[in-house]
């Protein structure tokens, strides 16, 4: 029997209500990997403040950006594992779980045991480094596996900061974005999600360096000099400090510099959804025009990119 890619994703609400969104939230915002404060201290604010009142704005946010068929990030995760399929010509079979919602790693996990697959190689769609993406999908795959009697058959693998394939699908990205606008961007900012400065410091800087990679190397892919490029992070949730400049701060900023049209890559994010659509392409786009900004341009996500799925496939079976 071939190998199993199985492609994991952070997760998505099922619907854009309230409702869906606080079941959500709930699953995602109790991860200790996502927020590390004792549980005794963070449930409480959680339940009492957090899932009361967040739902209905976030659900808000959501309906701006669903789809007839769904929400993009699942849209779009669908379509990398379909791409991945046709690729693969049987050398692999392949499926997507979620970290966060349905199909959880758990279910998929008990599926392919009964299946009686005998080798598994996840990936979690994350080509930046941190215990809040990869290192809590890896950690409940393994766990998953041992309860589900795979555990030897587990193979982990990571997506490098730098890999060729997931550069050239971004470059190919930057290209039918600049292709479809009217005016040439000034500058360009790279805008990845953003973790708290502790967490990254007791990782040893893992994630900045690795975000700092896909900077350096999707600059040379698209021949942008790196002096007319901020490389940001977004997202901020939470009182204390994240790592910095922020997305929105340099949004505000840029106009003030002089710069009229900017366009924005979010390499951390392999599928467009809330993190893109709506925080960049909605928000972002508005924050930086009341600023005195001209235009904003937001670049796709490399979803099923050929030369991204090719990559995945070469994980799974090198």
């Amino acid at each position: 029997m071939p190998v199993h890619l199985l492609l994991v994703n952070l997760g998505t609400t099922a619907a854009p209500t309230p409702e869906a969104v606080r079941a959500f939230l709930d699953e995602f915002l109790s991860d200790p990997a996502v927020v590390d404060l004792p549980r005794w201290i963070w449930q409480p604010i959680l339940r009492t403040m957090v899932l009361r009142k967040r739902p209905a704005r976030v659900a808000a946010q959501y309906a701006s950006i669903w789809t007839p068929e769904g929400s993009p990030l699942r849209v779009e995760t669908e379509r990398i594992v379909a791409r991945v399929r046709e690729l693969a010509r049987g050398r692999c079979t392949v499926s997507a779980a979620y970290r966060y919602g349905e199909p959880s790693i758990d279910q998929e996990m008990a599926r392919l045991a009964r299946e009686r697959t005998e080798g598994i190689a996840v990936v979690p769609l994350f080509p930046q480094r941190t215990d809040a993406t990869t290192g809590t999908a890896f950690l409940r795959a393994r766990d998953s596996a041992v309860r589900a009697g795979i555990g030897a058959r587990v193979r982990e693998c990571a997506i490098p900061a730098e890999d060729d394939g997931y550069v050239r699908a971004m470059a190919a990205r930057w290209r039918e974005a600049i292709a479809s606008d009217t005016g040439a961007p000034e500058h360009l900012v790279l805008s990845y999600h953003g973790i708290p400065v502790r967490y990254d410091r007791r990782e040893q800087g893992v994630y900045v360096r690795d975000c700092e990679a896909t900077t350096r190397a999707i600059l040379g892919a698209i021949d942008w000099p790196a002096d007319r490029a901020t490389h940001a992070y977004q997202s901020k949730f939470g009182p204390e400090r994240w790592l910095t400049p922020s997305t929105a701060d340099v949004l505000a900023d840029l106009p003030r510099r002089g710069v009229r049209r900017v366009a924005v890559i979010t390499p951390g994010f392999v599928t467009d959804g809330l993190e893109t659509i709506e925080e960049i392409g909605i928000r972002g786009r508005e924050s930086f025009t009341e600023a005195g900004g001209e235009s904003l341009l937001r670049v796709a996500a490399v979803a099923d990119h050929p030369a991204f799925a090719a990559s995945l496939l070469r994980l799974a079976a090198p």
